[in-house]
């Protein structure tokens, strides 16, 4: 079989690196890094250990087929999954709290009418049949599919049906998550609830269209999971399944360049000094340029679009049938707390504070002069989980903010978060041993996106805007797997990519996709 070179050791390269290995082909990854998993990064400090990337797993599935695929021991035989219940709390911004049970519909809607009142949670289970009708319409061709070589349907196809709202003689349905949220949810805070998804993603929801409805969709519907000892356990279980596969790593060993020749791959070259003790020994050629060549029949790269256009020297990787150029990715803000007395029974795993200023959070996200939200929404992470804290008298507290890539943080608007993150945790500020401060600048430096930037999952409509670029290039074996491929970001979207790839690979041009 074929020789495969990796390009990074993300989360969806190395999905992609164990499907590979496993369908007989030799596999090196080539990390820049000194470690594996990319985003899914781990802090620790005194005894205490936090998750630097992603909190939760949503849809579990992509992952428990990836182990199911590649080996004989399933994915809880090699991580401890748990359903995290309740789903998630809520403060909004007139002080009302509401708790929602993690994948029962008749419970989040007795929640929502409880804490605010007969009729919402009607209104929120009604959206949420919509939804369900959006994810059924986008489900393959954005997640368990290769980019139609026909995007433009994608583009051009609201998969939401909305509701008919008359306005001034008019008859109008939303196009924008903003719209669904103020036409047919009709509250300020369910608008919170539901907005509030895009704004973790870095999504503009008066910008985003409508088929967003299917990220509060995928929560309900499939419920949010944590790993116990932190999702990093999960990047290092897949690590593990892939050296048990075959695939070998070269760490603190970055690509410098991609070679090709007339049309197709043929390799990849290293920098001498640091590939020679990477531990990735291919038989080492002379390229002529001081940098070692390692042929390769195809190349995968989990790297960010314009990193990948700067290891093509004079190729053009994407061209006008590509998909359009994404809005500026947005990045985060997160603040690891170390606190003195142990977590309360009974405290949510995740609480969302949300903005008491909506629309100036939104125009410092979004806006001409982005920064720092002076009023952010605030995720609060508190995991019960023991393996995280030096013992029981103490708790590790993780706050997250969504932030224009690139951002540069002051000591201002870390004291903003901590006070915004005092509505959920009582007695902060007094409780608090030390905190740890995660910027943009050190999401670049862990996975190599300008600016810090994180990738969000593909969506429909919008013109394509969305979407994200094929795995496919116009360089024939070199491929694109991660976040920063279809279908785009998050963690289920990432490990999909890889399977992707490998079908794309192993199948060639006519594979159809995931079954």
């Amino acid at each position: 079989m074929g020789r495969i070179a990796v390009i990074g050791a993300g989360m969806g390269a190395m999905a992609a690196a164990a499907r590979l290995a496993v369908a007989g082909h030799r596999v090196v990854v080539y990390e820049r890094t000194e470690t594996y998993g990319g985003a899914v990064g781990r802090f620790e400090r005194d005894g205490f250990v936090f998750d630097t990337g992603p909190a939760l797993l949503p849809l579990p599935a992509v992952y428990r087929d990836l182990f199911v695929k590649t080996g004989k021991r399933p994915l809880e035989e090699c991580v401890e999954l748990v359903q995290v219940d309740p789903s998630a709390a809520h403060v909004f911004a007139d002080g009302t709290r509401v708790t929602l049970p993690n994948a029962s519909r008749a419970g989040v809607l007795a929640a929502l009418d409880e804490a605010l009142g007969d009729g919402a949670g009607t209104r929120w289970g009604d959206f949420l049949v919509r939804a369900r009708e959006a994810w059924d319409r986008s489900r393959r061709p954005l997640l368990e599919e290769p980019l139609w070589p026909n995007w433009t349907v994608l583009a051009e196809r609201e998969p939401y049906p909305s509701m008919p709202h008359k306005r001034l003689l008019r008859t109008r349905r939303a196009t924008t998550l903003a719209e669904v949220a103020a036409w047919e949810l009709r509250d300020t805070r369910l608008t919170a609830l539901l907005e509030g998804h895009a704004v973790a993603y870095g999504l503009d929801p008066r910008a985003t269209p409508a088929s967003a409805a299917v990220l509060p969709y995928m929560d309900h519907a499939f419920g949010t999971w944590y790993v116990r000892g932190g999702i990093r356990e999960l990047a290092r279980a897949v690590y593990e399944r892939c050296l048990e596969r075959g695939v070998e790593f070269g760490f603190g060993t970055p690509v410098e360049r991609i070679v090709e020749k007339d049309g197709r791959v043929v390799g990849v070259e290293l920098s001498r000094d640091r590939s020679a003790a990477s531990g990735a020994d291919g038989g080492p050629e002379s390229s002529g340029s001081g940098e070692r060549f390692e042929p390769a029949d195809f190349v995968v790269a989990g790297v960010a679009p314009d990193a990948l256009d700067g290891l093509v020297a004079g190729a053009a990787l994407r061209g006008g049938d590509e998909v359009p150029a994404r809005p500026a990715a947005a990045s985060r803000l997160t603040l690891l707390l170390a606190l003195r007395g142990g977590r309360p029974a009974g405290t949510a795993h995740r609480t969302v504070v949300h903005s008491a200023d909506r629309d100036g959070e939104l125009a410092r996200l979004f806006g001409e002069r982005p920064g720092v939200p002076a009023a952010p929404t605030v995720v609060v992470t508190r995991p019960d989980d023991p393996a995280l804290v030096p013992d029981a008298e103490h708790e590790a507290v993780t706050l997250t903010v969504t932030v224009p890539s690139g951002a540069e943080v002051s000591e201002e608007d870390v004291e903003r978060v901590l006070d915004a993150a005092g509505r959920a945790v009582p007695g902060l500020r007094d409780r608090l041993l030390w905190h740890e401060v995660r910027t943009p600048a050190d999401i670049a430096e862990a996975t190599g996106a300008a600016g810090g930037a994180v990738p969000a999952p593909a969506l429909a409509a919008a013109d394509g805007r969305l979407l994200h670029p094929s795995n496919t290039t116009r360089i024939r074996g070199l491929l694109a797997a991660g976040g920063w491929a279809h279908p785009g970001g998050g963690l289920p979207h990432a490990g999909m990519s890889g399977a992707l790839v490998t079908g794309l690979i192993v199948e060639g041009p006519e594979f159809q996709g995931s079954q």
